[in-house]
């Protein structure tokens, strides 16, 4: 995700905070600061603090659960709004989406637990009473937050957890597909009651009942582009014509290219003709300001693409595109050998016209 800083690397997964945390931070800070000077300013920052921990270890949770069955999470993200943790492809199968979307809050059920006892075992009063989340208490807020988040996360509706329960319980009867459109209209009719609620009680429930209402259509819209996307095999979406660049081209023959043709990205192969990377027009640009025209395409080009077999459906590519790590997918045949080049910009097309001929056969079918 743009405008996100990495913090590390932990269990194989890149944890990244988005610039606008920082901002909502600095808000948070100043606010309270202002209102009860630097005591009332560090409590905050502490809360806010200790609660996206217990986000990211939500994230965490799901990120680890999606790993038993495969599925590797290459990074997680800490935004305002919460914890993103990007999977390179759903769970197949309700059993596994349901273990994947309670395994999140589930942590937070653990980390509730141990606030529990320990508040019960050093605290005062009850960990739960007034005395200790108005006293400013910081384990009982915590406590009170991870139990907020365990039911909140739990309704059901797209884009929490609960959601993604509901769909794996109805997938077992209804499939997949089904499935998803009923899970996000149950979660649209739920960002309707919160904008109503909104606007006799907390406004900003009208906030989050948008923010709900725009990703159950979001979750609706790519389960139907995984229907598409079903039965089309990846070479009658690739491009077949493509124009590879040796791994020590100068960059200034890869600008050629760019300026005299349609390709906006170029496979990069090695001596053996091997796919080893792919250079876009974006890395084009950055690299001329940054290195000039005469430095190798293997030091500016993305290295480690996956590449694609001509034998395989577009189905098993299709959360690799969406997911928008790469700009394009290299396509090979059984010996290696570069036969086309798979890029958003041609699979939106394609999607497109199957759209178009599907909606255009339902009307051409008789009553």
């Amino acid at each position: 995700m743009r405008w996100s800083i990495d913090l590390g690397r932990f269990g194989g997964i890149t944890v990244r905070l988005h610039v606008t945390f920082l901002l909502f931070l600095a808000w948070i800070a100043i606010a309270n600061y202002v209102a009860g000077g630097v005591r009332a300013a560090a409590g905050a920052l502490a809360l806010i603090l200790g609660i996206f921990g217990s986000v990211l270890l939500h994230e965490f949770g799901h990120a680890l659960a999606a790993r038993r069955y495969g599925i590797r999470t290459p990074d997680i993200t800490l935004l305002p709004i919460g914890g993103v943790a990007r999977l390179e492809r759903l769970p197949e199968g309700p059993a596994a989406e349901l273990v994947v979307a309670l395994a999140g809050p589930l942590v937070n059920v653990v980390i509730a637990a141990v606030l529990y006892v320990v508040l019960r075992v050093f605290g005062g009063s009850a960990p739960m009473s007034d005395a200790s989340l108005v006293g400013g208490n910081l384990a009982a807020q915590l406590l009170a937050t991870n139990v907020w988040l365990v039911l909140f996360n739990l309704l059901p509706a797209f884009p929490m957890d609960g959601g993604r329960v509901l769909r794996a319980v109805l997938a077992a009867w209804l499939g997949r597909s089904r499935a998803t459109q009923v899970a996000a209209a149950v979660g649209q009719a739920f960002a309707f009651v919160f904008v109503l609620a909104g606007f006799f009680f907390n406004p900003m429930l009208i906030f989050i009942g948008l923010f709900i209402y725009v990703a159950a259509d979001s979750e609706a819209s790519t389960a139907a582009l995984r229907d598409l996307v079903e039965s089309v095999p990846v070479t009658d979406v690739m491009v077949t014509d493509v124009r590879p660049l040796h791994l020590g081209a100068p960059l200034s023959e890869a600008v050629e290219l760019l300026l005299r043709g349609s390709q906006k990205e170029f496979p990069i192969v090695d001596g053996l003709g091997r796919v080893v990377g792919i250079l876009c027009r974006e890395d084009m640009i950055r690299a001329l300001r940054t290195h000039g025209p005469e430095v190798p395409v293997a030091q500016v080009m993305q290295a480690d693409v996956p590449v694609v077999l001509w034998t395989e459906m577009l189905r098993n590519v299709f959360p690799h595109m969406m997911a928008g790590q790469y700009p394009a997918l290299p396509v090979v045949d059984g010996s290696g050998t570069l036969v086309g080049l798979l890029t958003r910009e041609n699979l939106a097309e394609v999607l497109m016209v199957h759209s178009a001929m599907t909606d255009g056969g339902r009307r051409g079918a008789p009553a």
